[in-house]
């Protein structure tokens, strides 16, 4: 009978690329564009969170399931970034802190780290491009009032220069860069 040994893989550093920006500022179509280019997983929790929302109109329930859907998603992205894999994460990741949080997580899971930041410098534009993408999301749980999207732009942290420069790479990306060449 033939003996077959399982022996451990060794595997390159996994990436992980935070996307970070507020509602408009392009983060999802930056995030497929660079899935695409980096042969990457790319999660996004609003995408989970429709699939599984009962109701569309249910606010309360889809606030709800964010915090787990983020949980269940970066508990597999730990788990794909220990297999070598690049993962994309567009959360938002509007505060310093939670930008931190999944630096040093990723770092014990052997990563790299990068940190795109979706800059957003004109709330009128960008209150513009919500209501652009608002036309399209009719019936569906995340379109956006323009007191939301205020609200986000008055509590959002912005990454400084000092904190984009511990990253491996990544960096600010402006709505006339959004296009990766």
């Amino acid at each position: 009978m033939p003996r077959y040994a399982i022996t451990q893989a060794s595997f390159a550093p996994g990436t992980l690329i935070l996307i970070c920006g507020l509602p408009g500022s392009g983060k999802t179509t930056f995030a497929k564009r660079l899935e695409t280019k980096q042969n990457a997983i790319r999660m996004n929790p609003d995408d989970w969170i429709e699939a599984v929302l009962a109701s569309p109109g249910d606010i309360t329930e889809r606030d709800r399931l964010r915090d787990p859907v983020e949980n269940l998603q970066w508990d597999l992205a730990k788990s794909y970034l220990r297999k070598g894999l690049t993962v994309i994460l567009e959360n938002g990741f509007w505060a310093q802190e939670e930008r931190t949080q999944y630096a040093w997580e990723a770092l014990e899971a052997g990563a790299r780290i990068e940190l795109f930041y979706l800059e957003a410098t004109d709330f009128e534009k960008l209150w513009g491009r919500v209501q652009g993408r608002n036309v399209n999301l009719v019936g569906s749980p995340f379109v956006m009032t323009k007191e939301e999207v205020l609200a986000g732009w008055n509590h959002f942290q912005a990454p400084t220069p000092e904190e984009l420069a511990f990253y491996d790479g990544g960096g600010i990306v402006t709505w006339d860069e959004q296009s990766i060449s």
